[in-house]
């Protein structure tokens, strides 16, 4: 043993060296004595370092235990570190009275605490005996240090006994008993170490015939690494026979309480993980919802225009192409946009209720992001997908009527235009010219009966002019085209009317003129005939050769010549005549030419056929529609009503009505290709121009949006079951509670809709004996209906009801964690905050916690307080 006390190397008057020194006796020199000594000095250095090992905590120490609390400071301030707690303002004289005050005060705490205190007074401790000043101080230890550590409802030595037990249980060698000899050898210490922070010590190279190195090893790594002074002196332990219990029990409770900090820290932590790992689930599931949301909103907002563009196309085609581009958006591309909806408002409720659970203030979502705002959108959406679908079906009948008249306006064209044809050729011919009488009077007839077709066809005329101006006000893409065929029918019209006065005209004046020459012809023949015969007389009498016997037979001959020539004259004037008649009628004669058209009749029966058939084929359509739509609209209405039976009836637990649920929606997701049937036979009766079904009063329209309903709520009443089943097991209610609730809630929910209004529950609330002021009323609603939506769902209800049974954490538990993370500092720093959580929830709160304000904050102190009441919305984060 040295000349001096190893613990900071002073004397202290119990120490056996220093009671030699002064003089006294031999007797006091026998074995028993010194080793009694021993043990009183390492006892004197343990609770000496024992009492550094705080008080340096509040930047201070002491050298000599029974001179330094003498005066009581020290000793109340030892008091308030180990305790925590503040105690009564200490006396500052120096004088006697004083200091007995103060110690007075550090023992009147102590018996605060349940601590008997047995003939320890005040007096004695400021009198420097050594004695009592060491069992005040044991005293301390025990109550402070040991007497809460209990383990399986054991006292204090045993409880810190059987801890020391469990945690070497594993170790080879290590047989914990006692506080005195189990701990002789140093592997004690050693397994305590290794089994918390097995990295510190190489457990496996120790050795047993070794204690020296055992127990340095053991001192000066807890020392360096475990903030445990060296309170002990493995040569004292080794050159005793019994080392001092009360010496080693307090060393021993250093490290309990070292890694039972190390504990508490760990199940802080623990607690701080689970809320953090709530918070940020509960974050991203708030990111989640606000991304859906605005790609919905951002969906619904590059839809709703394309839906109200009311652009028409010129052509039935490509009106036809926008309609199966409608119809893709809703085939395709808006059931995915449904589910989406769905599953943000299942994502929605689900999240109210997990922050409902957690204990944390409701999720209001950005501005404009609320599902009421969703679900305006969704309205004004399907209100300009009605109107665009309404636009379509108007814009192809007016395209189907204008298909129709340009058609009509084609084939009157066409069959006009045919039977123009030719005509004004025929018109034109000169046939007349070489016509004779009879041919003109035939020529006069055909063109009679051609002026009576013409007349015929002015209708016709007038008819094509009449569609081609519907065609114009009906705003026809083709009406430059209609116009200019219209304006060459019309003008040929117009010279066929010209041609056929003209030709009318010369034929009336050729048969006149024919029938002048006819005239002329008979007047001819008959002048011509009696002449001709004169003449043939005259030169058969001229020509004949005469005898003549006697005077008298010549001048007979004679005087008939003479009155031959005498009829000269009258007969040449009438030669001359005849002559003008046939010069009149060569000058007069003209030539004609006629043809006759023919008319090409359409086959109209064939036609008539046609449309016949047409329309028989339109009216299967319309019966095969509806005949399936007459089964599907009430089988979903009867769906419907069989769900809302199903959320408000409790029959068996909710895990059983989840199962039949989760069954219930596959036999309807099954349904589907019925749906998708009628879906293709609605497209047929689109491809057809059906506009109208007198079969059925369901429209394709009614199906889907029921369909689409359906969908929605049985996925609704799903996610309705999974967070009562999220409540009932966060908050312990049986299902004899839930059957509770499920009468009450149903008793006033008068509409039999699944939800009560404020003023229901209003009623259901006094009727369980609230006492509902205004204000109350208010902050109740606020709690169930943070959404302001004006009604109370069965789950807002049962969290309500259950709400104060939640055994949840709160803002104070999560602070005090922080608290055991930040040792016991009212900020926490960085560095142990990435020390105690993992790296993702560690750099959570450091990008979240405020810089720490407080007057004993240092740089890059953080403010956990705040940031806890953050948590729980009782602040802003």
């Amino acid at each position: 043993m040295s000349q001096k006390c190893r613990i900071y190397g002073v004397h202290h008057p119990l120490c056996p060296l220093h009671l030699q020194q002064k003089g006294y006796s031999s007797r006091h020199n026998n074995s028993l004595y010194i080793e009694r000594r021993k043990k009183w000095c390492v006892m004197w250095n343990t609770f000496t370092a024992w009492c550094n090992s705080h008080l340096r905590k509040a930047g201070t120490q002491i050298e000599n235990i029974e001179e330094d609390f003498r005066d009581g400071l020290k000793l109340m301030l030892l008091l308030e570190v180990i305790s925590g707690e503040r105690l009564a303002k200490p006396e500052r004289g120096k004088m006697r009275v004083h200091k007995i005050s103060n110690v007075n005060k550090a023992l009147d705490f102590i018996a605060s605490k349940g601590v008997k205190l047995v003939s320890i007074g005040a007096e004695e401790i400021v009198d420097g005996n050594a004695k009592m000043t060491l069992g005040m101080i044991w005293t301390i230890i025990l109550r402070f240090a040991i007497q809460d550590i209990s383990v399986e409802e054991t006292s204090a030595k045993e409880g810190l006994l059987l801890w020391c037990q469990r945690k070497t249980a594993p170790y080879k060698n290590v047989n914990i008993q006692n506080f005195h000899i189990s701990w002789k050898d140093g592997l004690g210490f050693c397994a305590l170490i290794h089994r918390h922070r097995p990295e510190l010590i190489d457990y496996g190279k120790l050795r047993k015939d070794d204690p020296m190195t055992n127990l340095n090893t053991a001192f000066d790594v807890a020392e360096k690494y475990l903030d445990i002074p060296k309170m002990l002196d493995a040569e004292d332990i080794v050159g005793t026979a019994r080392p001092d219990e009360k010496a080693i029990m307090t060393y021993v409770s250093s490290f309990y309480h070292a890694f039972s900090g190390a504990q508490k820290a760990e199940t802080a932590a623990n607690r701080i993980c689970k809320v953090l790992a709530v918070n940020q689930e509960n974050e991203q599931l708030m990111e989640d919802y606000e991304k859906l949301a605005s790609d919905l909103l951002e969906w619904i907002r590059r839809t709703i225009p394309w839906l109200e563009n009311r652009m028409p196309e010129n052509t039935m085609q490509a009106m036809q192409q926008k309609l199966e581009d409608f119809r893709d958006y809703r085939r395709l591309h808006k059931p995915p946009k449904v589910q989406e909806k769905c599953q943000l408002e299942i994502n929605f409720n689900t999240l109210q209720t997990k922050l409902r659970l957690s204990n944390r203030p409701a999720f209001m979502p950005s501005e404009g992001k609320m599902v009421s705002d969703i679900n305006n959108a969704w309205g004004n959406l399907e209100g300009a997908e009605k109107g665009y679908e309404e636009w379509l079906l108007n814009e192809i009948r007016r395209l189907e009527r204008l298909d129709h008249l340009a058609e009509k306006f084609r084939q009157k064209a066409a069959i006009h235009e045919a039977w123009t044809e030719g005509k004004e050729d025929m018109l034109q011919k000169r046939d007349y010219e070489t016509a004779s009488l009879s041919e003109i009077k035939a020529l006069l007839k055909k063109h009679e009966a051609f002026e009576s077709d013409l007349a015929a066809h002015q209708d016709r005329v007038e008819q094509i002019a009449a569609i081609a101006q519907e065609l114009n006000e009906l705003d026809y893409y083709d009406s430059p085209s209609v116009n200019a065929r219209c304006q060459r029918i019309c003008d040929q019209w117009d010279a066929l009317g010209a041609l056929t006065q003209k030709r009318s005209e010369a034929l009336q004046r050729t048969e006149k003129l024919l029938e002048t020459i006819d005239q002329l012809y008979l007047e001819f023949a008959k002048r011509a005939a009696p002449f001709n015969n004169w003449m043939e007389g005259a030169m058969e009498d001229l020509q004949d050769t005469f005898i003549v016997h006697t005077i008298e037979e010549i001048q007979g001959l004679s005087t008939a010549h003479e009155q031959f020539k005498a009829t000269l004259p009258e007969a040449d004037k009438e030669r001359l005549a005849i002559l003008g008649i046939h010069n009149e009628i060569a000058k007069i004669v003209q030539t004609y030419h006629v043809n006759i058209a023919v008319l090409t009749h359409l086959g109209r029966d064939q036609a008539l056929i046609e449309e016949h058939a047409r329309q028989q084929n339109n009216e299967r359509l319309r019966r095969q529609f509806a005949n399936q739509a007459n089964v599907i609209g009430p089988w979903i209405q009867t769906k419907m009503e069989e769900i809302g039976r199903i959320s408000i009836e409790m029959h068996g637990t909710l895990e059983d009505q989840l199962t039949h649920l989760r069954q219930y929606e596959k036999s309807i997701v099954n349904y589907k290709p019925k749906i998708d049937q009628l879906e293709g036979d609605h497209q047929l009766i689109q491809e057809a121009l059906i506009f109208d079904n007198k079969h059925t009063n369901y429209t394709m329209e009614h199906i889907r949006v029921g369909w689409e309903q359906l969908l929605t709520t049985i996925a609704r009443t799903i996610n309705e079951i999974e967070n009562q089943i999220l409540t009932r097991d966060a908050k312990g209610i049986s299902q004899e509670q839930l059957n509770e609730f499920r009468a009450s809630f149903n008793h006033f929910d008068r509409k039999r809709t699944g939800i009560m209004d404020p003023e229901d529950f209003k009623t259901c609330l006094i009727s369980m004996g609230y006492n509902l002021g205004e204000n109350e009323f208010s902050r109740i609603m606020s709690i169930v209906d943070p959404n302001r939506m004006g009604l109370v769902t069965f789950q807002a209800f049962i969290d309500f009801m259950s709400r104060e049974t939640a055994d949840t954490d709160t803002a104070d538990q999560v602070m005090a964690s922080f608290k055991v993370l930040a040792g016991d500092k009212n900020y926490i720093l960085a560095d142990e905050l990435r020390r105690e959580l993992p790296p993702d929830q560690a750099e959570y709160c450091i990008a979240r916690m405020a810089p720490y304000t407080g007057p004993d904050g240092v740089p890059g102190a953080l403010d956990y307080m705040s940031f806890s009441t953050a948590l729980y919305g009782e602040s802003d984060l």
